[in-house]
């Protein structure tokens, strides 16, 4: 893809976007309601039309190519799956569109439904199926076509939280297994962890960043990347020094701390300007006595808000003493702090290294 742009009237959905996609790679573009995902999954498809760039799918341009003539299909967050037919004909539907005769598309079917994990299905009727079933016919309808590209648009959207999991290890699986390329497009960060082998974060019709899920996890090249790729303490204030890779932040609230400078040099933060600051809460050290704490990194005191139980681990609401400021400390559940009250007083810390320090952007966001 070479600046593809889209718009829409005066709104820019999509700016001049560039990328490529490994062939039998999962691929996800991951961004919040608005960012412009969708529209680019749908230019892929051929629904909408590029205003500018080109999109080339195994090196072929597909400028003018209508949405069935590309080596591409297609999996919806409801997907459309027809109730009036069985499960056999559902996935086959696609290949008696194309001519193939009606055994020939049946015999293919019953072997596509082999390879989702479904035998014996090809009879039964769609309403018969649970939410995860239904996927896999949904996917075994898309992969029956052999297409060289697999689109997916939320798919696991409609699903509840227990079967969304299973469903993230089934469609990993599922890929491997077919090596079809995958573009899957989420608001979810956990499923594009999970599932891909590079994610691109998309903002305001942006990539922000496109990486493995562990460098977008653990290097975020911008703000936008560190606040919305898992949970993180984000701290708004000036830079006061800079000494080595690392920046001195006097936050709002009168916090100060310690955090190497991120994201690209040329947009690196300076003395005297805005900064965001932001840190993991599993990063985060605690204690009892700051002498448990290690003496060549900054510590803090603080006294716990809250204490939030889920299931395996606990997320504690620390109000810093002398400032406005509130963090958040990730914790296991057994160990030395099971027993952590209200009003506790408590000292905590961290390594700079794991904290990230970015100049802030014009919007203040």
């Amino acid at each position: 893809m070479a600046g593809v742009g889209r718009r829409f009237g005066a709104h820019h959905a999509v700016h001049a976007l560039s990328f490529d996609v490994a062939r039998g790679s999962f691929f996800s573009i991951l961004g919040p309601s608005g960012c412009g995902k969708t529209t680019l999954l749908r230019m892929i498809a051929g629904f909408i039309e590029p205003d500018e760039g080109d999109i080339a799918i195994g090196g072929r341009s597909m400028r003018g190519v209508p949405p069935n003539r590309r080596p591409v299909n297609m999996v919806f967050q409801h997907l459309a799956l027809f109730p009036m037919m069985d499960v056999g004909d559902n996935v086959a539907y696609g290949l008696l569109q194309r001519g193939v005769a009606r055994a020939e598309a049946q015999r293919r079917a019953a072997a596509m439904l082999e390879r989702v994990s479904l035998p014996g299905s090809l009879r039964k009727r769609v309403e018969q199926l649970s939410g995860g079933q239904r996927q896999r016919v949904a996917i075994a309808r898309a992969l029956v076509l052999e297409p060289t590209l697999l689109l997916l648009d939320e798919p696991l959207g409609a699903l509840d939280l227990k079967l969304r999991e299973h469903m993230k290890v089934e469609l990993k699986q599922l890929q491997a297994a077919f090596g079809t390329t995958f573009v899957y497009i989420t608001h979810d960060q956990s499923e594009a962890l999970v599932l891909s082998d590079r994610v691109a974060v998309m903002n305001a019709g942006r990539f922000e960043q496109v990486d493995s899920p562990q460098a977008l996890y653990y290097a975020p090249a911008t703000p936008f990347v560190a606040g919305f790729v898992g949970a993180n303490n984000r701290f708004a204030g000036r830079v006061v020094a800079l000494r080595g890779g690392q920046a001195e932040v006097a936050c709002d609230g009168g916090l100060v701390l310690h955090a190497r400078v991120a994201g690209p040099a040329a947009a690196a933060p300076v003395v005297g300007a805005a900064a965001l600051a932001f840190v993991r809460p599993e990063a985060m050290l605690l204690a009892r006595d700051a002498a448990e704490l290690p003496a060549d990194q900054p510590h803090y005191r603080g006294r716990v808000r809250s204490v939030l139980f889920d299931g395996a681990a606990s997320s504690v609401l620390l109000h810093v003493a002398g400032s406005g400021a509130e963090v958040r400390v990730a914790l296991p559940q057994s160990g030395r702090f099971a027993d952590l009250r209200v009003d506790e007083a408590v000292a905590f810390g961290f390594d700079p290294r794991q904290a990230a320090c970015f100049a802030a952007p014009a919007d203040g966001r």
